[in-house]
């Protein structure tokens, strides 16, 4: 998953959203439905990308098309240490998109951060699926 990555790290919100499937579900770690399709994906990854600080990707574990990036970054302050579970089709496409964090107050300040990005994230998900 050398592209997502390399995407992530350029905050090429584009080239990220190229790698996501039509049929992709994201897993948030701070809500408990999953979040369905290719343009709410990329409009949370977008989301993401305005609120974390320093992100910096440590290392990456692949297991044939699972692949695992393992993450760092501040929200508001806190520090985060998470982790990208990426699941690839036969075309080489993020079709799930599982993320988790630590410690326990880093994932609240991301639920309060990303609940403040809520109503842009839905804008730009209606948007881009027209």
């Amino acid at each position: 998953m050398n592209a997502f990555r390399k995407a992530v790290e350029a905050q090429d919100t584009v080239a990220m959203e190229a790698c996501l499937a039509d049929d992709v579900v994201f897993t948030s770690p701070v809500a408990f439905a999953p979040y369905p399709g290719k343009p709410l994906t990329a409009a949370i990854l977008r989301g993401v990308m305005r609120v974390f600080e320093n992100f910096r990707y440590e290392r990456e574990i692949i297991d044939g098309q699972n692949h695992a990036l393992v993450f760092r970054t501040e929200v508001n302050g806190k520090e985060i240490q998470g982790c990208d579970f990426l699941h690839l089709n036969e075309d080489g496409l993020i079709d799930e998109f599982t993320v988790m964090v630590r410690p326990l107050s880093g994932a609240q300040a991301l639920s309060e951060a990303m609940a403040a990005q809520f109503e842009q994230i839905k804008a730009e998900a209606l948007g881009s699926a027209k």
